[in-house]
């Protein structure tokens, strides 16, 4: 049996010979998601080194424990990059079982770990997996595949949009037991992201983004955590030494990083002047250490990974495919509205909120996910380019080369 075979080559496409399945491999967007995990492998190891031997007296403590988890999300990718795109569309509604329960047994003591106050954790042996992490790749698999397959339905009837509702309200609510705001929030973006491109209504829309962010500011003023959050970020200078010290030492090393940073390893505020350097505000030491040149790049390469996940997504819905288009969109948003909200906090624009940035940040978790989830990209784009290869060699024959194929499908896909 071929390995295009093994890796579930869609039936019925009459690839010409010579064709090699690498040259429907999208690299370019490999090389981003690369790049991304080489940059987070440095800045953990820079902004951990001098907590970790502080506290576990190992300054590489962080740096193994980062490459171990990409190396588990590196076999993740492949497990999850070797099935079939139908395949995980047939068997999204257990995907979505499969996320209630984890967001339902991380709230039962004794199973969920609590850090910091939040209950958000499963213990797997050594491994500690964030419950919110691991739902995240189940819905948007299972909303894609509910759009694909209900989408019709859902605009036809006027109140069709409520039972797909009401089961993001459900995931919101369980998610804000844990409590993580800052996951209900970017879950929630994604989700309303996705209807909107399947087509609800517009009143419809606008509707529920007008409860959502009524919701959000009820849940921020009504928490007294949260409303503290909302008074530090409003002015963090009031309180520089207790509420505020967070976010001040974080513009602190935005200021200290001036145009081109003070040197990788230089940072001033990862010693001990800016908590969880390594994991929410890594951007400031980015920032202090690379200056604004490198945070420019930093945001230059997440700009062009959700371009190119954005690129999935449209051409998966020109050629019909409506679960790969849905998928790749609701990916896309979702790690826009991750790195967003993350180096909006770290540089003031936001509110204080734990949320990693993707493939950056420390976090077994979501390094794991974030790889899972853009394997599941490349399978849609590698099956995309496979179907559109085949279709030029039915209609104008087998006398073309391999080669030419590509030539002419990358001029179409680009």
């Amino acid at each position: 049996m071929s390995l295009l075979a093994k890796l579930g080559q869609p039936k019925g496409l009459g690839l010409a010979t010579g064709w090699r399945w690498t040259e429907a491999i999208n690299w370019q967007l490999l090389l981003l998601i690369l790049v991304l995990s080489s940059v987070g492998l440095v800045m953990v190891t820079s902004a951990s080194m001098s907590y970790a031997e502080s506290n576990y007296g190992d300054a590489w403590f962080f740096t193994r424990r980062y490459a171990t988890y990409w190396s588990l999300g590196v076999i993740f990718a492949v497990l999850v990059a070797a099935v079939p795109i139908a395949v995980w569309e047939t068997y999204g509604g257990l995907l979505l079982v499969v996320a209630l329960a984890l967001l339902v047994l991380v709230l039962i003591p004794g199973l969920g770990k609590r850090v910091n106050g939040s209950q958000r954790w499963l213990q797997f042996g050594p491994l500690a997996l964030q419950a919110s992490e691991l739902a995240k790749f189940c819905v948007i698999i299972f909303f894609a595949s509910y759009l694909a397959r209900r989408g019709a339905e859902m605009l036809q009837d006027r109140w069709g949009v409520l039972k797909p509702l009401l089961i993001l309200v459900t995931i919101v609510f369980l998610l804000l037991l844990e409590p993580d705001f800052g996951a209900s929030v970017v879950m929630a973006g994604a989700i309303m992201a996705m209807l909107f491109v399947a087509g609800v209504r517009l009143w419809q829309f606008l509707g529920l983004l007008v409860l959502g962010l009524g919701a959000l500011a009820v849940l921020a003023t009504q928490s007294s955590y949260r409303l503290q959050r909302l008074q530090t970020f409003l002015d963090p200078w009031a309180d520089q030494f207790d509420s505020g010290y967070q976010l001040t030492q974080s513009l602190i090393a935005f200021g200290r990083g001036e145009w081109f940073g003070l040197g990788l390893g230089n940072s001033v505020q990862k010693l001990f002047y800016l908590p969880e350097a390594h994991t929410d505000f890594i951007f400031a030491i980015i920032a202090e250490e690379l200056g604004l040149v490198g945070v420019v790049l930093v945001v230059a390469t997440y700009a062009a990974l959700v371009f190119k996940v954005l690129g999935v997504a449209r051409r998966a819905m020109n050629m019909g495919k409506a679960f790969s288009s849905f998928a790749a969109f609701g990916i896309a948003v979702m790690f826009a509205g991750q790195a967003f909200i993350n180096m909006g906090v770290a540089s003031g624009l936001l509110p204080t909120k734990g949320l990693t940035m993707p493939f950056i940040s420390y976090g077994g978790s979501s390094l794991l996910v974030s790889c899972a989830l853009l394997a599941l990209v490349l399978r849609m784009d590698w099956e995309l380019c496979l179907a559109a290869v085949a279709k030029p060699v039915h209609s104008r024959g087998q006398g073309r080369s391999a080669k030419e194929q590509v030539r002419e499908v990358e001029g179409v896909l680009v």
